[in-house]
């Protein structure tokens, strides 16, 4: 089977597309797109405890920390107690982080207002309905099986 024909490969290599897309413009704003993606998926008037950002994006701990670091140091977050939760940390935007957030969602806008007025409404209903049926197959773990064999 060629590469090319395979739908994991067609998925990898627009992801990385995308990606590169959304990095060339986010580093015109001295920022990342893993930064901008982090700063959409933080609830802009009450904040986002830190632990499940990580989940919400699909980001391990390790690869979070690294960016909400070197986020708070750009001064586009901070970290706040959470009333609600002592022992975990609200994650919190500046008001330079809201404007950074502005333009993170003014990209995605246009991106996605671009693919619409480029593809059919029912091409892209099909779309998400064939990553929602991979997404489902993945988790319910459809595709490989737990089960190990031995040799």
């Amino acid at each position: 089977m060629q590469k090319e024909l395979t739908i994991d490969h067609v998925l990898r290599a627009t992801w990385q597309t995308v990606a590169k897309m959304y990095n060339e413009q986010a580093v015109k704003y001295n920022s990342t797109m893993a930064m901008a993606f982090v700063l959409l998926n933080i609830d802009s008037k009450n904040g986002t405890p830190s632990t499940s950002l990580g989940p919400q994006m699909g980001m391990e701990p390790t690869s979070l920390s690294r960016i909400l670091k070197s986020m708070e140091e750009k001064g586009a977050i901070y970290r706040e107690k959470n009333p609600v939760d002592g022992r975990s940390v609200l994650i919190k935007l500046t008001p330079f982080g809201r404007e950074k957030r502005e333009i993170s969602r003014e990209h995605v806008i246009k991106f996605n207002e671009t693919v619409r007025k480029s593809i059919s409404e029912e091409k892209i209903n099909h779309f998400f309905e064939v990553t929602e049926t991979i997404n489902n197959l993945i988790s319910n773990k459809s595709i490989f099986s737990e089960s190990k064999t031995t040799i």
